[in-house]
């Protein structure tokens, strides 16, 4: 009986990676795909730089994503850019009140989101020379904070048939607008639902592009993922990761 669980396991191990593989292989493209620019968004970018309200620099930040989340036609350096006035101010003013501003990333954060621009983390970045895209799959995360535990969903699409979904809870840490998650549960094509555990999932996770490689060196030592919030409204969402990458969700749901 133990010996036919070896092999069973053994099976969805090597078959979860080869799924894996297949994923990553397309999900490469976003981090290799040349830049496109546009002079429009080089002008709104300079006009932030004699902005001195944290609040001022935060909606015209905010202006330029939400048209880089509906259109994706906005230069890429641009909107990385907005991503780091945005994740700066947004440090300013958090410090005047953390209660309240953490809170209302709790009252916006539940509902579904697309990925639409990712740095990638600071490995893939280097790999890539530094380019930055617009992530070219359709990858939605969703967060319900209205039960307990809190439930965190990761996956990529092919319009609305999912190839690769992890599921699992997640704990927010209002001093710090941090988010800590673990996913302990894989469903492949919509069909097949694998529990695994923590340090499978990051693994396979970092292997398919919805991870990072320093989620499978904090599950190693019994520590959660994790990434900093950096705000939410109703219409789009940005956050960095514990791998160092940032990113843009457009709220889908």
């Amino acid at each position: 009986d133990n010996h036919w669980r070896e092999r069973t396991s053994g099976r969805t191990m090597r078959y979860l990676s080869l799924l894996a593989v297949a994923v990553t292989a397309i999900t490469a493209t976003a981090f290799t795909t040349p830049l496109t620019r546009t002079h429009r968004t080089l002008t709104v970018l300079q006009t932030t730089t004699v902005t001195t309200s944290p609040e001022a620099n935060i909606e015209q930040a905010k202006k330029l994503l939400v048209r880089a989340a509906e259109t994706k036609l906005e230069n890429p350096d641009a909107v990385l850019s907005a991503l780091e006035s945005l994740e700066k101010n947004c440090k300013s003013k958090f410090k005047q009140d953390p209660s309240a501003f953490s809170r209302d990333i709790m009252d916006n954060i539940s509902g579904e989101w697309r990925l639409v621009f990712t740095t990638g983390t600071k490995e893939r970045q280097k790999k890539s020379g530094g380019r930055v895209n617009y992530f070219p799959l359709k990858a939605i995360q969703k967060f319900d904070a209205t039960v307990e535990p809190k439930i965190i969903e990761n996956g990529i699409y092919v319009g609305e048939f999912p190839l690769i979904r992890f599921a699992g809870d997640f704990d927010f840490d209002e001093r710090r607008r941090k988010i800590e998650f673990d996913f302990d549960m894989i469903e492949i094509l919509g069909l097949i639902k694998i529990n695994l555990s923590r340090k499978d999932v990051a693994k396979i996770g970092a292997s398919t592009g919805l991870g990072s490689a320093n989620n499978e060196k904090l599950a190693d030592t019994g520590r959660r993922a994790f990434f900093d919030w950096i705000s939410a409204d109703d219409q789009i969402a940005t956050a960095r990761g514990g791998g160092g990458g940032l990113a843009l969700w457009k709220r889908v749901g």
